[in-house]
């Protein structure tokens, strides 16, 4: 019997929608199969890292090309071809999750409830002046929370180039070269070594900072600038320094150096003393006994500098899509 063509509309109707739903299963089926394991994570987080790593060493001692992002911020060719090899491992073994990174943005699937975070070059002015304070860095969060991470830090100098490879899982601790670490047991800011980071805008908050700089440089022992926020963090998560602090990080900068921090036992807040996630502008992490006198100096302050001066220190950078447990990107 022949169909009406009413009939025909919703029989292609219908199959429409069961396509569409078929598809939709699938592929939440596929990404159900992805890793999500916090070890497993981790050891593709190395791995990824590995990979980018490879490409930062093999270009040190050869001619690179540098071009500028912004009026002080230096991009290399090496930045592109590390965050490429970097997101061909997470391809590979995650291939439904969200990846953001600094140099290439979202790609992947923001409703996969997992975000990694790719720096396939931090401190990229200092690996153009092959100044030994620069890293690769590969985080994975599940909402707001880090679960995985590899920092692959270079040190040495030319012709002595050597890496540092630090790695954590939640539950799982901190390592450094595949030993565990863990931060110094240090609580009085008298006997710390503290760590700071100035970023390229020089507003209000870069002005606080300074100020935050001076002061605990008559405080503390010292307060070292290194210009790599990944590696900050991991000095302070193996016990080579006490606190790091930094406004207008992004999440790239963090996502995987707070989850070594806190795995080997130190604590992170904003610099106001609100629960952190990489979203956050601003950060204050530390080995935990320390924060408290840290934060004494820094939370009034940092309140001020949001209310008086204009400075947006909301959530950021969050992808369309990703379930941030309700914080907004503004």
């Amino acid at each position: 019997m022949q169909q009406s063509s009413d009939q025909v509309l919703v029989t292609t109707v219908w199959s429409y929608y069961e396509n569409m739903l078929f598809t939709r299963c699938m592929a939440s089926m596929a990404a159900a199969a992805d890793v999500t394991e916090p070890e497993d994570l981790m050891k593709i987080a190395q791995q990824a890292a590995s990979a980018g790593a490879q490409v930062v060493l093999e270009a040190l001692d050869k001619p690179r090309l540098i071009k500028l992002k912004g009026a002080l911020d230096l991009v290399t060719e090496t930045d592109v071809a590390s965050e490429k090899a970097v997101l061909e491992v997470l391809k590979r073994h995650c291939p439904h999750h969200a990846v953001l990174g600094e140099e290439g943005g979202v790609s992947g699937d923001p409703s996969s409830g997992y975000l990694w975070c790719v720096d396939p070059l931090d401190g990229t002015t200092n690996f153009a002046h092959q100044y030994p304070a620069f890293a690769v860095s590969v985080g994975v969060m599940k909402g707001l929370t880090p679960v995985a991470g590899c920092v692959v830090e270079f040190a040495g100098g030319p012709g002595t180039w050597v890496t540092r490879t630090y790695t954590a899982s939640l539950g799982g601790g901190a390592m450094l070269n595949g030993r565990t670490i863990k931060t110094s047991s240090v609580t009085d800011i008298e006997q710390s070594l503290l760590v700071t980071g100035f970023g390229y805008d020089h507003g209000a908050a870069w002005a606080l900072n300074m100020e935050f700089f001076k002061y605990f440089t008559d405080k503390a022992r010292g307060v070292r600038r290194l210009g790599a926020a990944s590696v900050d963090l991991c000095h302070v998560a193996c016990g080579m320094a006490e606190s790091y602090w930094e406004y207008l990080l992004k999440p790239w900068d963090t996502c995987a150096g707070v989850i070594i921090l806190t795995e080997a036992g130190g604590k992170v807040t904003t610099l106001d003393g609100q629960l952190y996630s990489p979203f956050h502008r601003s950060l204050l992490a530390s080995n935990g006994g320390m924060h408290a006198r840290v934060l004494e100096v820094t939370a009034c302050r940092t309140k001020t500098l949001s209310v008086e001066c204009g400075v947006d220190l909301s959530p950021w950078l969050i992808p369309d899509g990703y379930d941030a447990f309700g914080l907004k990107s503004y």
